[in-house]
């Protein structure tokens, strides 16, 4: 309900909102996708301590992969299911790279030790 009571104050209507909306969306290819596949895809991600952004964010992509691509979301589930979390985080940031754009990437760093075996005293 809007604040403002005063009459004199008229909305302004933009004839071409239709036809803006139109051609935003002329290019995407619209899809559907159920409500318990959205929710199960979700909850993999979040039962895998996944935040809920990041969880958000790998749902959209790989529900929309997975359409695009006509594969059954519960069979790309169950091949998840067998993944460690190191293995998960790979595939997810290689995803995610994938249907980024190309000027940046998702990565990840370990920790690199030189073990050195041999010490040796030296005097000056």
């Amino acid at each position: 309900m809007s604040s403002i009571t005063d009459k004199s104050i008229n909305k302004s209507t933009d004839s071409a909102t239709e036809v803006k909306s139109f051609f935003d969306r002329y290019f995407s290819k619209s899809i559907s996708i159920t409500s318990n596949e959205v929710d199960s895809m979700l909850g993999f991600f979040k039962k895998r301590k996944f935040d809920e952004s990041a969880a958000i964010a790998v749902t959209t992509v790989l529900l929309q992969q997975a359409k695009s691509e006509n594969k059954n979301i519960f069979e790309l589930l169950d091949s998840l299911k067998g993944l460690e979390e190191v293995k998960l985080s790979q595939l997810v940031a290689a995803i995610l790279n994938n249907n980024r754009s190309k000027v940046s990437a998702l990565g990840y760093t370990s920790d690199y030790q030189v073990v050195t075996y041999e010490n040796r005293n030296v005097i000056l």
